[in-house]
């Protein structure tokens, strides 16, 4: 994989942290580097939201470690990921740090390239598509669109403080808003917006498990958001997408999802 490295002071070679991007699900959208880097590693520390189908891509011989996250449960604080990391490489070990989406959009992969880089451990990032892409691409919403809209904006939905965030401009006429984790604070979310002065009828979806098999893509007024992902039982991973775009349904891939739905829910 990588070259080792030697760092002074420190007996012995020092291995590599490669921060990989999985992509939003299907293992087709796997940069080709990405699927390298996964089917040769020896050790894979990996999210809870990377598709089973990625992994069972790595050696019968890799090392898979889970530090999945979730909003109540934690397997592995942030800082103990980072730590991780780093004493995996300074033991010699080149790392795949596998995170779902890109690992510089929303996905910590900042503070862990810090860390490694504050360790004195050689670190490289793999970009990955962005979850909000791939979802946009596989619901056939465009997120941008010469009659709706002409700027985009990327917030995480679960951060603590949430209602004393400034997201005014962020959403209304020619303008998309997608929510990154705002499953569990819906309502607030939805309240904070109208409460900013965005329309109760502006047009939401909520695409879940995008480019997946399982993949629904639900519907509701911004008014409704948090009744939406209630009555439909929505589970991560999700994004929400806010503005005039989340009304343009896509044809026949729409129909499809919508089957796809059907055949979940029997």
């Amino acid at each position: 994989m990588t070259v080792h490295s030697a760092l002074p002071g420190h007996a012995g070679p020092v291995g590599t942290v490669h921060l990989v991007g999985a992509g939003p699900g299907d293992p087709d959208l796997l940069t080709l580097r990405a699927a390298r880097l996964v089917m040769g590693a020896a050790l894979i520390v990996h999210d809870g939201l990377v598709d089973p189908r990625i992994l069972e891509m790595a050696r019968p011989s890799a090392r898979l470690v889970s530090v999945a996250k979730s909003r109540s449960r934690h397997t592995m604080k942030q800082e103990d990921i980072n730590a991780l990391l780093v004493a995996e490489a300074l033991g010699g070990q080149d790392v795949v740090r596998l995170k779902g989406g890109d690992p510089f959009v929303f996905g910590r992969g900042g503070e862990e390239a810090e860390a490694c880089r504050a360790a004195g451990v050689p670190v490289q990032v793999v970009p990955g598509i962005s979850s909000a892409l791939g979802a946009s691409a596989a619901s056939q919403i465009p997120l941008t669109h010469r009659d709706h809209a002409s700027i985009v904006s990327f917030v995480a939905g679960q951060c603590k403080g949430l209602s004393e965030q400034d997201w005014s401009g962020l959403a209304g006429k020619g303008r998309t808003l997608v929510i990154f984790m705002g499953l569990a604070t819906a309502a607030q979310i939805s309240e904070k917006l109208m409460g900013d002065g965005l329309a109760p009828d502006v047009p939401v979806a909520v695409i879940e498990k995008a480019t997946r098999s399982d993949m629904r893509v639900l519907r509701a007024p911004l008014a409704g958001l948090a009744e939406l992902v209630a009555d439909h039982a929505v589970k991560s991973p999700a994004l929400i997408v806010i503005g005039e775009v989340a009304r343009i349904e896509g044809g026949l891939a729409d129909h499809t999802i919508r089957a796809m739905a059907l055949e979940a829910e029997q």
